[in-house]
C-alpha cells in the first residue's frame, strides 16, 4: 500500500511536470513563497537544535553505546564506511556549489554587506562554511542513528517509523505508514534536485571538454544515461557497486582538491581556510537564526532555509543508507564518523574551490563572477579555464560528477526500495528498477518546469511535513538510550552485588 501511494503521488507529479511544466513551476512558487514566509523560522530552529542534539549525545554518557549486540562489529572499515556516507550524504552538491556559492554570496551577499567587497567576500566563505558544516551532518547523524537505534539494538525494521512507533503515546503507533510515505516522497524529491543539479553541471563540463550543447535535450540525455549507470550500480548491492564507487570517487576527489591546491594560490587557501574556520565559529550561532525581519530580502529564504530544506529531504535517504552501513559502531563513533569528520572535509573543499575562485576574482580581476551569472552551473569550469592543466581537470570534474550522480542514484534507489517493501534491507531488482526510472522522472520534469529555480523550490515544499518527523525521531531516540544506559546500569549494579555475594560467602571445608 505504501509502495503504491507515494509511488503514485511521485508519478502524478512527473505527469503534471511534462504535461503543464510552466503551470507546475507556477504552483510550487507560490507554495515556496507562503513556506518561506511562515515557517523559515521554524527551519532555523529546527536544524540549530539537531546541532545540539548531535554534539550533547556525543559527549554524553550515551556515547558509549553500542549500535547493535556487544559482539557485532563493523562490517566496512573506516575509510570504505566514509567515502560511502559522504559519497550519499552530498557528494553531487559540493563539486556543484564548491565555487558557485562563495562567488554567488560575493555578488549578492547577504543583507548589510557591500557586493564586490573584501568583505563580502569573507562573508561569502563564512556562509559556505556555514551551509555545508555542522548543520547539514547533524541532520543527518541524527536521523540516521535514531533509525540505527532501533534496527539494531530493538530488532526494529529499517523504516524511518520504526522510531516513531516506539514513543509511547497511542496515536503515534497508528502514523507508521503515513511517516513512510512522507519520506519516500521527501527523499524522492531531495535526490532529484541533486539529479537536476548533476545534470546541469555535467552538461557544463561535457560543453567545456567536448563542445556538447548546452540544452535541455543534452540535460535529458544526461539523465537518461546516468540512470541506466546508478540502476545498474543499484542492482549489484552496496558491498559491490556502492562501496567500490564511492571509494573511487573520495578518491578522485581528494586528487582533484589537492591539483587546485598545489597549482592555485596555496597561501591564500590556507589564510582562507584560517580565517574563514575562525569567523565560522564566532558567528555559528548569529547565522543560526538569523531572519531578516525589518529588510524585504529573499537571501536567507533562498540560501539557508533552501539548504535546510535540502538536507531535511535528504535526511530519510541519507539516515537509512548510514545505518545500513554502520552497525557495530558506537554512538559517540557514528556522530563523530557522520558530523566532525564530512564538516571538516568540506570546510577543506570550500577553502580550496570556493577560496582560489575569489582569490582569482578579487586580486587578480578574473571575472568568474560573470560566468556564475551567467550560468551557475559553469562556476568550477570557468576556474579550471585560469589554471594549469585545465581542460584535463574538467574532464577529471566532469567524470567526478558523473560518478556522484551514480552514487546519490544507485544510494537513493536502494533506501526507496527499502523504505517501499517494509524495510526489507535487500529489494528486488524489479522495485529498485521501478524507483530509478521515477526518480529521473522527477528530475527530468523539474528540469522542464523551470530548471534549478524549479528543483529547489520542490524540494523546500515536499521537506516541510517531514520536518515534524524528525522532531518525533529525535525524541525517540533520546528516550530510547535514556533507557537502555539505565538498563545496562541494572545489569551491571547487579552483577556487582552477585559478585559482592558469592565473595562473602564462606568457602566450604573439604
Amino acid at each position: 500500500m505504501q509502495l503504491v501511494v507515494s509511488a503514485g503521488f511521485i508519478l502524478a507529479i512527473v505527469l503534471w511536470g511534462v504535461i503543464a511544466p510552466a503551470h507546475l513551476g507556477t504552483v510550487f512558487d507560490g507554495a515556496l513563497a507562503l513556506i518561506t514566509r511562515n515557517f523559515g523560522w521554524f527551519y532555523l530552529w529546527l536544524v540549530l537544535g539537531l546541532v545540539v542534539v548531535a554534539l550533547v549525545l556525543a559527549f554524553s554518557r550515551y556515547g558509549d553505546i553500542k549500535l547493535g549486540g556487544e559482539d557485532d562489529e563493523p562490517e566496512f572499515s573506516v575509510g570504505a564506511w566514509f567515502a560511502m556516507l559522504f559519497a550519499a550524504g552530498m557528494g553531487i552538491g559540493l563539486v556543484f556549489w564548491g565555487v558557485a556559492e562563495p562567488v554567488s554570496h560575493y555578488g549578492a551577499p547577504p543583507p548589510g554587506i557591500a557586493p564586490h567587497t573584501p568583505e563580502a567576500a569573507n562573508a561569502a566563505m563564512r556562509y559556505s562554511f556555514f551551509h555545508w558544516g555542522l548543520h547539514p551532518w547533524a541532520v543527518y547523524s541524527v536521523v540516521a542513528l535514531s533509525i540505527a537505534f532501533f534496527q539494531f539494538r530493538r530488532g526494529g525494521s529499517a523504516l524511518v517509523s520504526t522510531s516513531v512507533e516506539s514513543l509511547p503515546w497511542a496515536p503515534l503507533r497508528r502514523i507508521g505508514p503515513l511517516v513512510n510515505v512522507l519520506a519516500v516522497i521527501a527523499t524522492a524529491f531531495g535526490v532529484a534536485a541533486s539529479l537536476g543539479m548533476g545534470a546541469l553541471q555535467i552538461n557544463s563540463g561535457l560543453n567545456a571538454v567536448l563542445g556538447l550543447p548546452v540544452s535541455q535535450a543534452s540535460q535529458l540525455g544526461i539523465i537518461a544515461v546516468t540512470t541506466v549507470l546508478f540502476i545498474g550500480s543499484a542492482v549489484s548491492g552496496v558491498t559491490k557497486g556502492i562501496k567500490w564507487l564511492s571509494s573511487f570517487n573520495l578518491l578522485m576527489a581528494a586528487l582533484l582538491a589537492l591539483a587546485v591546491f598545489v597549482l592555485g594560490p596555496t597561501i591564500a587557501i590556507i589564510d582562507t581556510l584560517t580565517t574563514t574556520l575562525g569567523s565560522y565559529l564566532s558567528e555559528l550561532v548569529r547565522m543560526s537564526l538569523r531572519m531578516t525581519p525589518f529588510r524585504d530580502s529573499s537571501w536567507v529564504g533562498g540560501w539557508t532555509i533552501f539548504y535546510w530544506a535540502w538536507w531535511v529531504s535528504w535526511s530519510p535517504f541519507v539516515g537509512l543508507f548510514i545505518a545500513r552501513v554502520s552497525r557495530g559502531r558506537t554512538v559517540r563513533e557514528f556522530i563523530l564518523g557522520t558530523v566532525a569528520a564530512p564538516t571538516v572535509a568540506a570546510f577543506v573543499w570550500f577553502s580550496v574551490f570556493g577560496g582560489t575562485a575569489l582569490h582569482l576574482e578579487v586580486m587578480q580581476n578574473v571575472p568568474i563572477a560573470e560566468a556564475v551569472k551567467a550560468d551557475v552551473s559553469t562556476a568550477l569550469f570557468a576556474l579550471f579555464d585560469q589554471l594549469p592543466l585545465g581542460t584535463l581537470m574538467s574532464g577529471i570534474a566532469t567524470t567526478l560528477v558523473v560518478v556522484f550522480f551514480v552514487t546519490s542514484g544507485d544510494s537513493a534507489v536502494l533506501v526507496l526500495g527499502m523504505m517501499s517493501t517494509g524495510g526489507n534491507e535487500n529489494p528486488s531488482a524489479r522495485v529498485k528498477v521501478a524507483w530509478g526510472l521515477l526518480v529521473a522522472g522527477i528530475a527530468a520534469s523539474l528540469l522542464l518546469a523551470g530548471g534549478l529555480q524549479s528543483v529547489q523550490t520542490a524540494t523546500i515544499v515536499f521537506a516541510l511535513p517531514f520536518t515534524v518527523v524528525i522532531v518525533l525521531m529525535a525524541v525517540a531516540l533520546w528516550r530510547g538510550l535514556r533507557e537502555d544506559y539505565e538498563e545496562e546500569r541494572r545489569r551491571e549494579r547487579a552483577l556487582r552485588r552477585r559478585m559482592r555475594e558469592l565473595a562473602d560467602q564462606p568457602l566450604s571445608k573439604p
